[in-house]
């Protein structure tokens, strides 16, 4: 229930704060007084975009607030977040804990809504900085609003499909939601097939060239600092007969040729075993002599290894070759692609894994298949369950409608809902189509069809008050939903909107004597266009000053003595 209204610096409104209560709220006024400027307001606290030029001239924003009573169970399946921000520091409310039983603990939710001259807009939740997309979450749970043209909507079929779903219970919202993920599973399915076809097409072509590019990389198998090792490799083959040379060089000036001249090895050998022969006559020598020995052993090997090295030498013919090959073959796949020896090994990764798809497409191809059935199965599962309970539903939406008309001064209309079929989307494979039968006698045609402007707007009522029936915790908003009626019929609107307001709250926004005069409290919008700008203000009218209103309502002047006794038989017989 939508206990306290603030409203500053919107359209024409600068002030206004509205006690609201239970029951059936009405809110009269003159034409163009700014009735509907609260509507507006109710729909910017609702998360609603702000219409442009919407802050009172000369003022730097336009504030919008509501306090709102409400069962906490209504809230269970809100967002955690959302529910923690309103745990957070809420305040008790007077009463709280004090219901009786069954109806559960109640808890009060502000919310706030600001926005400048320059368009840019603020959201609060019980004084602290929220989202519009929390009012909007919020707001689904507190508000039900009704505006100026929404018995049009009635015309629009995704509308009567959605009242339909609305009246089978909040298990069809989740079987839509399961209907809309297996079509788009199915999509995708269809898709990835698709897409399969489309590579099987190019496969063999492909395949031919992969094969071939890898059969070049894996030829080379290039390894990060190969090109580098292999241009210093052949650096070094090309000089390889100047290290021969060397190599050889060295090891006659250490063996010597072995036959004519002897070698250092020998000459140190022999100088060694000349020290060796004095050893113990002088230290200084012997010391001498122990280094001799080393270097004796040294050179002999020295000799041996570079006789080693010259000989290795020889047995690496052709190499230069091979290396020279090798360090072609690897530039052409540098060239190829992509600069590097690191871009090459991404290069043949990224091939063979393409290889491995192309390869294992036809197995793909087949799980995508499979895949497509049981999305297949599964879609046509959930749109048989939407059926089946629109099936179950439709029957009693029409009855319950029927019933209600009665008391719309329709009590002769015929309602029905047929339902139809047509190709699967997200919200199933069925049509809705609502058929009204004004008067006896005359065949029911499609709603959009048959209805004039307020037989639309009392069957509009109708299918609100069942479609809210269960939920008493909404506030009802209804902006002049009583369009196009008058007399007889105006007074059985507004016995259907007392009575729909019979444990819950109503908000209607009327120009109809005949509704005002239902009204459990009673608020009034006066435009003074003296003031500059204009000026509008919202005023709770006392017992006393109904009549006033109602007279004002009928047409008639204040000093109109029919006109008042019109009005108090209207009051009285409510």
């Amino acid at each position: 229930m939508l206990t306290e209204l603030t409203v500053e610096n919107l359209l024409l409104i600068e002030r206004a704060h509205l006690r609201l209560g239970g029951g059936l709220n009405v809110l009269t006024g003159e034409t163009g007084a700014g009735k509907t400027v609260l509507a507006h307001a109710l729909d910017l606290l609702l998360g609603g975009r702000p219409r442009a030029g919407v802050v009172r001239p000369g003022a730097r924003e336009a504030h919008v607030e509501g306090a709102f009573l409400i069962r906490r169970d209504a809230l269970a399946d809100l967002p955690a977040e959302l529910v923690r921000e309103l745990d957070g520091e809420r305040e008790p409310v007077e009463g709280e804990g004090e219901q009786a039983e069954g109806e559960g603990e109640t808890v009060e939710i502000v919310l706030g809504r600001r926005v400048s001259a320059d368009g840019r807009t603020r959201a609060y939740l019980n004084g602290r900085t929220a989202t519009v997309a929390d009012l909007r979450e919020l707001g689904g749970r507190l508000i039900a609003f009704y505006g100026q043209h929404e018995h049009r909507k009635l015309t629009f079929a995704s509308a009567q499909l959605q009242i339909l779903d609305d009246f089978c219970g909040p298990q069809q919202a989740e079987r839509r939601a399961a209907c809309a993920a297996a079509l788009t599973k199915l999509r995708d399915a269809e898709s990835e097939m698709e897409r399969l076809k489309d590579l099987s097409a190019a496969r063999e072509r492909e395949l031919d060239l992969l094969e071939h590019e890898l059969g070049e990389i894996e030829q080379v198998d290039p390894q990060p600092g190969d090109r580098e090792r292999l241009a210093g490799e052949r650096e070094r083959l090309r000089r390889i007969d100047a290290l021969r040379g060397a190599a050889a060089l060295g090891s006659a000036a250490l063996a010597g040729d072995e036959v004519e001249i002897a070698g250092a090895v020998q000459s140190i050998a022999a100088a060694s075993a000349r020290i060796e022969a004095l050893t113990g006559l002088d230290r200084r020598l012997d010391s001498l002599g122990q280094r001799m020995r080393a270097l004796s052993l040294e050179a002999d090997d020295l000799a041996t290894e570079l006789g080693s090295y010259a000989q290795d030498l020889d047995a690496e013919e052709g190499a230069l070759e091979s290396v020279e090959d090798r360090l072609s073959a690897l530039d052409r796949l540098i060239r190829k692609h992509g600069g590097s020896e690191q871009a090459v090994i991404e290069y043949g990764a990224a091939a063979a894994a393409r290889r491995a798809q192309l390869l294992g497409a036809e197995v793909a191809a087949a799980e995508a298949s499979a895949e497509r059935e049981r999305a297949s199965a599964q879609l046509d599962r959930c749109v048989q369950a939407l059926r089946a309970a629109r099936r179950r539903a439709a029957p009693r939406l029409a009855k319950a409608v029927r019933e209600q008309l009665q008391t719309l001064a329709m009590a002769d209309a015929s309602f029905e809902v047929a339902l139809g079929e047509r190709e699967v989307s997200a919200s199933g494979a069925d049509t809705v189509e609502l058929m009204l039968a004004p008067n006896p006698g005359v065949a029911a045609a499609p709603l959009r069809e048959s209805a004039s402007g307020g037989e639309l707007s009392r069957t509009m009522l109708a299918l609100m008050s069942v479609a809210n029936a269960s939920e008493p915790h909404l506030t009802l908003v209804f902006d002049e939903v009583d369009a196009g009626i008058g007399g007889h019929t105006a007074r059985a609107v507004g016995e259907r909107l007392r009575t729909l307001a019979s444990g819950r709250q109503v908000i209607c926004i009327t120009h109809l004597p005949q509704i005002a005069s239902l009204a459990s409290a009673h608020f009034t919008v006066v435009k003074d266009t003296d003031a500059d700008p204009t000026l509008a203000q919202v005023l709770e009218l006392a017992d006393g000053e109904v009549v006033g209103e109602i007279v004002r309502m009928l047409g008639a002047s204040d000093r109109d003595a029919a006109a008042r006794r019109h009005a108090q038989e209207l009051l009285k017989a409510a």
